[in-house]
């Protein structure tokens, strides 16, 4: 009994790594996931770990459990790899009230985002 295993989505040649609700606005965060799509694995953690941003130590866990997840799970070359895709997704937003001035209030926001992280294996050909 019990399910059936799901199709694999990605090809076999790609990983992927998820975090929901990082505590962040989504547009703060699609400029650190901007700085690394396309570049080499090691290259995007390098420039993650050297990153000025508070969120890139969220950013650099998902990438390094994306490489971990290629290794372990796929049995991809991690040389090889480099940061296909990094996609962010709005999730939930807390909504706060502050006290103002003459006994009004303002509504505070505070957004959360998600992260997709996906690594690929570049092809032999396309490296030489």
């Amino acid at each position: 009994m019990g399910k059936k295993t799901a199709e694999r989505v990605l090809a076999d040649t790609e990983a992927k790594a998820f975090a929901s609700t990082i505590r962040t606005s989504p547009r703060k965060l699609n400029l650190v996931a901007e700085s690394i799509r396309g570049l080499k694995a090691e290259v995007a953690l390098n420039a993650l770990f050297f990153s000025k941003r508070r969120i890139a130590v969220e950013v650099r866990k998902v990438l390094q459990s994306a490489i971990a997840n290629a290794e372990n799970n796929h049995q991809l070359d991690v040389d090889r790899l480099y940061v296909a895709e990094a996609h962010v997704g709005k999730a939930m937003v807390m909504k706060r009230f502050a006290s103002r001035a003459r006994g009004r209030s303002t509504r505070i926001e505070k957004p959360f985002s998600n992260l997709t992280v996906i690594v690929r294996e570049r092809a032999e050909a396309a490296e030489e």
